[in-house]
């Protein structure tokens, strides 16, 4: 399969092929969250069991997407956005709170979102592994995002006197890696505590890392 098929146009069923389409696509991601995040998995779904999942034919698959993994490429993608989405509002909410609050705030919207759904985390964490090179590509690219979130906060934190001034983006790296090998521990039940207790180990790193023992606030800070 070298290319999309073309999908039909004009207006049918009082929707436009615009919003037909949008329709398909969106009936074949659901389809794929439940069975790439849950049973059994990217590797063992095929076009067909894919299309009769979302209820429709492999030759509308073709007119959405080539392959499966340009299906699994827009969910990683949607998943990740749903989770910076929430982040960003808990940021914006959370603009005037102490850095320790603020912190915490933050992840809490961030650990809820992503494990309010077990398949969103096996989307991010284990079905993304592995499948090419430009998956790699962009799951890292993703993860990129991640740190210059992490970064940006530890500037502004910087700026307020609430955090020791230095190069955040290494440091950035390696909690990012905490962050998803965490969560991806406590999903799959090998860390015995509540999301509560795993936020909370998260927030203590993060500021561990923002504030180390030699650092003093600036006078007035």
């Amino acid at each position: 399969m070298t290319g999309r098929l073309r999908a039909p146009t004009g207006r049918y069923g009082g929707k436009t092929a615009e919003e037909r389409q949008a329709e398909r696509r969106r009936r074949f991601l659901d389809a794929a969250l439940q069975l790439f995040g849950d049973t059994p998995g990217y590797r063992a779904t095929t076009v067909a069991a894919l299309s009769e999942a979302a209820g429709l034919s492999t030759r509308q698959f073709y007119e959405e997407f080539r392959t499966l993994e340009d299906v699994l490429a827009a969910l990683h993608l949607e998943v990740n956005a749903w989770a910076e989405q929430a982040v960003v509002a808990a940021v914006t909410g959370a603009e005037n709170l102490p850095l320790a609050e603020r912190v915490a705030a933050i992840f809490h919207a961030y650990a809820a979102n992503v494990t309010g759904d077990p398949r969103r985390i096996r989307i991010t964490f284990v079905e993304i592994i592995g499948v090419s090179p430009r998956l790699e590509e962009q799951r890292l690219a993703r993860r990129a995002r991640w740190v210059d979130l992490v970064c940006a906060e530890a500037e502004a934190a910087v700026a307020r006197g609430e955090a020791a001034p230095r190069d955040y983006r290494l440091a950035a790296a390696a909690f990012i890696g905490s962050v998803n090998g965490l969560l991806h521990d406590w999903n799959a039940g090998w860390v015995h505590a509540t999301l509560d207790e795993v936020v909370e180990e998260l927030v203590r790193q993060l500021l561990g890392i923002l504030r180390p023992p030699e650092w003093e606030p600036p006078p007035g800070a």
